[in-house]
């Protein structure tokens, strides 16, 4: 095995984009093709909300790992994306206001009340990775920014298009997201490239961004079990009215 380019590098991370990313699940073509009940994107907005909570968790946990004080301004920018730079700014709460909008309270969904045990498992698994594993896989496992700027443009199209039940305004989560993806994939690539000096290093951030597709894989498995066929809703979790 041989050092690869960094155009061959890139190359790398991009098929595992097109081989595991989850906009390839069923349940998200599902999700952008109107072949949802709404339960099913209530179910789905619910449980999501517990992956976009724990987002700037995962990078304060990253930023205090970093030496590099460049690279910590750049990431912190994450931050404030998702935190906003007072209350009522932000991307949790812009993801709140599409929970209020599908008919959840705001203290249920802040509690996370009714979200499926497989989500909690899948996004403490991830918060762990960033923790634990070495530094360059855990900037690693945040390259599925990659892949999500067109998915993210063929997700809104496709449900303002088949639900009568969202507006451009309770989706407004995903207004800035292909911008923010975008940069914020740049520093992280940028790392990875420059620190990813042997075979083996490429190998183990080719395995973080698989691990990544993963978590998000398992959040709709288990949403598509539980809400698709065959509908096992496990006990405590959110159902969804008749």
């Amino acid at each position: 095995m041989s050092l690869l380019s960094p155009d061959a590098f890139l190359d790398r991370l991009r098929d595992v984009g097109a081989r595991r990313y989850h906009d390839r699940h069923p349940f998200h073509q599902r999700l952008h093709s109107g072949r949802c009940t709404r339960g099913e994107v209530q179910a789905w907005a619910l449980n999501r909300y517990a992956y976009q909570a724990a987002i700037p968790r995962k990078d304060a946990t990253l930023i205090a790992r970093l030496d590099d004080p460049a690279l910590r301004r750049a990431w912190r920018q994450r931050l404030v994306d998702h935190d906003g730079g007072a209350d009522g700014e932000g991307g949790i709460e812009r993801w709140l206001r599409l929970c209020e909008s599908l008919g959840f309270a705001r203290a249920d969904v802040v509690a996370f009340r009714g979200v499926l045990p497989a989500t909690r498992f899948a996004v403490g698994a991830y918060v762990e990775f960033v923790r634990e594993r070495p530094l360059l896989e855990a900037v690693a496992s945040s390259l599925t920014e990659l892949f999500s700027p067109q998915v993210i443009k063929t997700r809104v199209a496709g449900m303002l298009a088949h639900y009568d039940f969202v507006s451009a305004e309770s989706l407004s989560y995903f207004t800035a997201r292909p911008e923010q993806a975008s940069r914020d994939v740049e520093s992280a690539l940028a790392y990875v490239t420059a620190h990813a000096t042997t075979p083996a290093d490429q190998e183990a951030v080719v395995a973080a961004l698989e691990f990544k597709c993963d978590v998000l894989w398992a959040m709709l498995d288990a949403l598509d079990h539980a809400y698709g066929e065959p509908g096992q809703i496990p006990p405590g979790a959110f159902e969804p009215e008749s």
